[in-house]
């Protein structure tokens, strides 16, 4: 055992993923593993169902790191179902409410509680979050864009001008629970008179305005992919002294028919963890990225393959 790991408390960091982004949770899992040598790490999964192949990987991510363990958290479906009529036809899924459910599942384990989104890499150490005291705080969190902050505030009427990424979040999970902010959360999404656009981000933030502790956003540095294709530039921009970069977008970076350096870095971590051989994502999987990826290959330069792109797009639109 290293120094790092005999001073080093255990950091608990939580996911909440469904069998759709187990894959790139393990990417991110590895590039945790990889900018923190000899820390001790244990990784919480919570899902509603999760495939035993990608039980079979966590289990094994064990055997190949030493100071690391994990440790799965079904989830009763029917706890969530209460909730699906607020996704209408977003993206989403259910698996996004399972964050409010950290705290209970884990109290007990440890006093604080790192969650993380599956579309982040980390690319740098973790050690000065794993020590901020966070004694006095309810959840520490990172500022989004300031152009969604400052629609998100005036949307949903904040009373303090501050708005969080949901995408990161260290909780304190004795003081989460006795604000009782899954219930307020809960309450928030079933009765605001607000347009929830992102549902249980914007209801946190509701009940958390003015409550939560804002850090750099070094801590949860947002990239939006769209912003470099958009342009017809495929490598990465500078991310200064960013530890965790987090893919927020629509393009994800497993997209590996996207073109973009940051394909190349996901593939990087992907390697090292037991999810390697699943790989990225050769082709636009839905209607959605058909049509953006006819659009990157237009702003390339190649006309022919951007119109048969868009021809896919308008046969599986009409087919659904």
């Amino acid at each position: 055992m290293t120094a790092v790991a005999a001073a080093e408390p255990q950091f608990h960091i939580a996911f909440c993923v469904d069998d759709r982004y187990c894959r790139a949770m393990g990417a991110t899992i590895a590039s945790i593993i990889a900018h923190n040598p000899g820390r001790r790490f244990k990784f919480h999964v919570l899902g509603i169902a999760i495939d035993a192949a990608h039980q079979a990987r966590l289990r094994r991510l064990e055997q190949m790191h030493p100071l690391v363990q994990t440790q799965l958290h079904l989830i009763d479906a029917a706890t969530l179902d209460q909730f699906a009529h607020l996704l209408g036809h977003s993206h989403y899924s259910l698996s996004i409410f399972t964050r409010l459910l950290i705290p209970e599942q884990l109290r007990g384990q440890s006093e604080r509680v790192l969650y993380l989104d599956a579309d982040i890499l980390c690319v740098g150490p973790l050690d000065e979050l794993a020590a901020l005291d966070i004694g006095a705080d309810i959840a520490v969190v990172v500022p989004d864009a300031p152009v969604t902050t400052r629609r998100r505030v005036a949307a949903l009427g904040l009373p303090q001008a501050e708005y969080f990424n949901s995408g990161v979040m260290l909780i304190n999970i004795e003081r989460w629970l006795q604000a009782g902010i899954k219930e307020a959360t809960l309450a928030t999404l079933q009765h605001s008179d607000k347009e929830l656009r992102f549902p249980d981000q914007d209801a946190l933030n509701i009940v958390l305005n003015g409550r939560a502790r804002y850090i750099s956003p070094r801590w949860n540095y947002l990239y939006d992919l769209i912003h470099d294709l958009n342009d017809n530039k495929t490598a990465l921009r500078p991310v200064g002294k960013a530890a965790l970069v987090h893919f927020a977008g629509a393009v994800k970076p497993w997209a590996d028919w996207s073109g973009h350096a940051a394909c190349r870095l996901f593939a990087h971590h992907l390697a090292q963890s037991p999810w390697a051989e699943l790989g990225l994502d050769g082709e636009p999987g839905n209607t959605k990225e058909m049509r953006m990826h006819s659009r990157f290959l237009w702003r390339q330069g190649k006309p022919l393959q951007s119109l048969r792109w868009f021809l896919r797009y308008l046969r599986k639109r009409r087919a659904r």
